[in-house]
């Protein structure tokens, strides 16, 4: 089978990213919904950034001209009608107050700012946590054989909050700086064209170095996320399997696990702290450099009567505020780090092929009558060992099909193929005369009834769970459906009849409980077609006794297909089906099988001795 994955978390691990090109698409998809709340934003940070680069020129015009008896800078001029020389003290008031106006402008501005920009941030990661598990639903089920779940659930929750933090402060962060530079950049040359000249020389050198620590963080930044997700895939597997933990007694073997991938996640964690405490101490001897530089140079120049006190403390105050953004930004850097490594992570599997998938064309097959043709069928979970080859199978309407044979001989895939769980390598597979290639997926499974070894329930009520394949059923069909499985005594007597909760996983039941629930769904569902998969295997010989008297009233008037290891299960099937190393190696009756005294024979007479080792069967 050709493989549709690609770009999975392991391709990652090793440095294969994604195109830029592909990022900014995923990025874009992600925010243009809201494109009115980014103009809005985007407005607030024009005015935020405009209040800020004005915020030290009250200061200068109170030293220069209340302070320092200076005349007014021309666009001022005016005032001078209005403050007279021996009242200045009042325009210093006036300039006091336009520093609270400013201030408060800003302040509100920046609220705006932050409100929408938060709104627009959780709004986004919803949509990606969204997305993410609705692809993951309709992917084929070989993706789940290749992914640890602990995995896929840390880019659900982990990648997704690190995409919101950084929408909601790191890339507002970034813009306003970027403006702030801008305009600063344009100020400062109005004041000393040479200074500024100082700090953009160093800036280069600055963008160069953050650059090249923004490579060396991004790989670190690869490795914790890898770490990260090891360790959840770890916890995850240890607290699914607590049962089986704490039966065999491996606490100690499934925290040493534990430790191991922690420590691991520690030491990759400490060597990107390394990398990225390199970077402030850099940064800071510059600015400290271009500062110390300005002021020595600066003050001769207010001596010199050349620049005004007033001018040198605002140009120092600028280029405070100028390599103040310019050190954000570089501290930024594994910030942007840790985002596009979640987005590279999130796109790997947005971008995974879904393998099983609907033709454009595919039509809903309506209420299927249950009559199915394996035509030539191959199948391979991997190309080099095929599990199924030219199987040709034909299960009449209403019939009831036993599949056996020996482990690994491909009943289980057999029955993945009719659901469209898997598509076949080669051949088809046809329902009533048609391809179910055809059909779409929903309408297909929908026709389609189950009843596994191991029923899911999921934590929610009883009326819950039986209703799962059929929401819409009424209160009426529910209760119908637990009396003909045989649950509706046991539910009656359980502390809230149908609205009892049950546990995760349904672990508050005993086995024979759950599967008489399965068995209540799949009567709701109603579907003409019913696939059991050993559903009676690991019940004890009273709970199966009642679990076949349902089973019985669930395969009246459907096509039926048992998956059978015991085969007393299925000895009165109409037509029983042999697997052997993927082919069919016999069909027939129970009786005719036996005749033959081939693969099902041996199996049969194998089974009776093992239950009844004091008898001696002779065939």
């Amino acid at each position: 089978m050709k493989s549709g994955f690609s770009n999975t978390p392991a391709d990652l691990a090793t440095g294969n990213s994604i195109p830029s090109k592909s990022l900014a698409k995923l990025v874009w998809t992600m925010v243009s919904p809201y494109k009115k709340w980014l103009l809005i934003i985007l407005l607030a940070m024009l005015v935020e950034t405009a209040m800020s680069l004005a915020a030290p020129w009250p200061l200068k015009i109170i030293i220069d001209n209340v302070i320092g008896h200076r005349n007014l800078p021309h666009w001022l001029r005016w005032m001078d009608d209005v403050f007279p020389a021996e009242n200045r003290i009042q325009f210093a008031a006036v300039a006091g107050i336009s520093m609270i106006m400013m201030a408060s402008i800003g302040a509100l501005a920046s609220y705006i700012d932050n409100y929408f920009t938060e709104s627009v941030a959780q709004y986004v990661s919803n949509d990606l946590r969204r997305r993410i598990y609705h692809h993951l639903q309709r992917l084929s089920l070989e993706y789940y054989d290749t992914h640890q779940t602990g995995k896929l659930l840390s880019t659900i929750t982990s990648d997704v909050s690190t995409i919101q933090d950084f929408a909601s402060s790191t890339l507002m962060n970034m813009f306003v700086d970027s403006l702030t530079i801008v305009g600063m950049l344009g100020l400062m040359f109005y004041l000393n064209a040479g200074f500024t000249l100082v700090a953009i020389g160093v800036t280069p050198f600055l963008l160069l170095f953050v650059a090249r620590f923004k490579k060396v963080m991004k790989k670190a930044t690869h490795e914790v996320r890898m770490d990260q997700s090891n360790m959840l895939a770890v916890l995850q597997q240890g607290l699914e399997s607590i049962r089986a933990v704490n039966a065999f007694g491996r606490q100690e073997l499934e925290e040493s696990r534990l430790t191991k991938v922690s420590m691991e996640t520690v030491g990759a964690a400490l060597k990107a702290r390394r990398v990225k405490s390199v970077l402030s101490p850099v940064i800071t001897i510059t600015v400290s450099f271009c500062t110390a530089l300005v002021l020595w140079q600066g003050t001769s120049l207010v001596l010199k009567g050349v620049m005004t006190v007033g001018s040198l403390t605002v140009f120092l105050w600028y280029m405070n505020k100028f390599f103040s953004p310019v050190q954000d930004l570089a501290k930024m850097a594994s910030t942007i780090a840790q985002a596009t490594v979640a987005l590279e992570r999130i796109q790997a599997i947005l971008e995974t092929e879904i393998i099983v998938a609907e033709k454009p064309e595919a039509v809903d097959p309506g209420r299927l009558n249950g009559n199915i043709i394996f035509d030539n069928v191959s199948f391979a979970y991997n190309p080099e060992s095929p599990v199924l080859k030219c199987v040709n199978i034909k299960i009449n309407t209403g019939e009831r099909i036993g599949i056996c044979g020996p482990t690994g001989g491909g009943k289980s895939t057999i029955v993945s193929l009719i659901a469209r769980f898997y598509d076949p390598t080669g051949g088809r597979v046809l329902i009533d005369g048609k391809d179910i290639s055809d059909f779409t997926l929903d309408g297909l499974r929908s026709q389609i009834g189950f009843v596994l070894q191991d029923t899911v329930l999921f934590f929610g009520s009883v009326r819950e769970n039986i209703a799962y394949g059929r929401p819409d059923a009424t209160e009426e069909e529910i209760i119908e459906a637990a009396k003909l499985a045989n649950a509706h005594e046991f539910i009656s007597r359980m502390p809230h009849g149908y609205d009892t909760m049950v546990g995760e996983r349904g672990l508050t039941l005993s086995g024979g409980q759950r599967q008489r629930i399965g068995i209540a769904r799949a009567v709701v569902r109603n579907s003409p077609i019913l696939i059991l998969d050993e559903p009676t295997a690991s019940l004890d010989v009273e709970a199966e006794k009642i679990v076949m008297e349902a089973l019985e009233q669930l395969m009246e008037g459907r096509t039926v297909i048992t998956i059978a290891h015991r085969l007393s299960t299925i000895s009165d099937a109409d037509k029983i089906i042999v697997l052997q190393a993927g082919c069919v190696a016999e069909e027939g009756t129970h009786d005719e099988l036996m005749v033959k005294g081939g693969v099902y024979a041996e199996l049969f007479i194998m089974q009776s001795i093992a239950k009844h080792p004091s008898h001696k069967i002779i065939s």
